[in-house]
């Protein structure tokens, strides 16, 4: 059920202690994001151009950073049964109450982990390691200039949000 891919924790920096940070919805964003399209639903509106719409098996989540000054070890990432789950990073501080969300803003590469319908559920989830690695390390960076960051997460073929659990290691400096 649970995959952890990244750098081994065995031959990471040892220059700080380890701290892992959990992905927590941020169901007051993402009921925000909902009413937008709601809204736009309603009425008959059509998105601005550039705009970046949730849809139906997405939600906001994000990242604390209570120390800024992190390395990344590897992620963490648990399913129940079968799916697909994509993290996406959302590149700036970002507000939708003053600014919608603009498909410019999300970051790549994404980080994607699955299990396929026929696998065992003991098996170890899927992912494309170099796109982890790097997307780990990416999110350490922009660490050092924020204490929040926002991601959205998308859930599909079977993967529910209540089934996952996804976090990272990082080493303190």
């Amino acid at each position: 059920m649970s995959s952890q891919t990244g750098t081994d924790p065995a031959v990471a920096p040892s220059s700080g202690s380890a701290m892992e940070l959990r992905f927590a919805e941020d169901t007051s964003l993402t009921e925000v994001m909902q009413l937008r399209v709601q809204s736009l639903q309603r009425s008959g509106q059509k998105r601005q151009e550039g705009e970046r719409l949730l849809l139906p098996h997405e939600a906001i989540y994000r990242l604390d950073f209570s120390n800024q000054k992190l390395t990344f070890v590897h992620w963490a990432v648990s399913l129940i049964g079968h799916g697909r789950v994509t993290v996406t990073g959302i590149s700036q501080l970002w507000t939708p109450d003053l600014t919608h969300l603009m498909t410019r803003q999300l970051l790549e590469p994404v980080g994607t982990f699955w299990r396929n319908a026929g696998d065992p559920e003991d098996s170890p989830l899927k992912c494309l390691e170099a796109d982890i690695q790097e997307f780990g390390e990416r999110i350490a960076e922009l660490a050092k200039v924020r204490k929040v960051m926002y991601f959205l997460l998308a859930f599909k073929e079977g993967a529910e949000a209540d089934k996952v659990s996804i976090s990272m290691e990082f080493n303190q400096a």
